[in-house]
């Protein structure tokens, strides 16, 4: 903490993203390690099904935002980056992704994000019920914006749908 408020914002805010960015880069690479070794047992035909590389596809496509939000949470982060590459993302998809959690990340704890988890510290030690309802808003608040843009995205018809690209890829 002595470090962080001795120098200048740009400094702490530049050194946190790259301390984001090689815990997250190191821990996408064992994920996909680990993939690579399950390649040569029976778990890889399972891996390699229709099913599993059309799941794959699907979250490779809508599930992007949950590794920059993971950066805003302690431990949940570790667990999305390991799964990216035990899933094998593509690391020219999950590196791009993940540089917005590294900014979110820097930025957030050079700003004071420490100090935000050592309030909640005392608050739950004041009170705890009051620390778990702040929790709660804060959950809730989330899971209504995530509803939200879930909703958005499914009132948007893909371009596929559009009936001039319809009628264009009929020729």
């Amino acid at each position: 903490m002595e470090w962080i408020e001795g120098n200048p914002f740009f400094i702490v805010f530049a050194f946190l993203t790259a301390v984001a960015a090689f815990r997250s880069q190191c821990t996408y690479w064992l994920g996909r390690g680990i993939r690579a070794g399950l390649v040569r047992f029976d778990w890889a035909q399972a891996l390699s099904q229709r099913a599993s590389a059309q799941a794959l596809r699907r979250i490779e496509r809508w599930g992007w935002p949950i590794i920059p939000l993971s950066f805003l949470t302690v431990g949940f982060q570790t667990a999305v980056n390991l799964s990216a590459g035990l899933l094998g993302w593509r690391w020219s998809r999950y590196t791009p992704a993940a540089m917005i959690g590294w900014v979110l990340w820097g930025f957030v704890y050079a700003a004071g994000g420490l100090a935000v988890f050592a309030g909640l510290a005392a608050l739950v030690r004041r009170s705890p019920w009051i620390a778990l309802a702040v929790v709660a808003l804060v959950a809730a608040a989330v899971t209504l914006t995530l509803r939200l843009v879930k909703r958005a995205r499914l009132s948007v018809p893909a371009l596929s749908e559009t009936p001039a690209l319809a009628e264009a890829s009929s020729d």
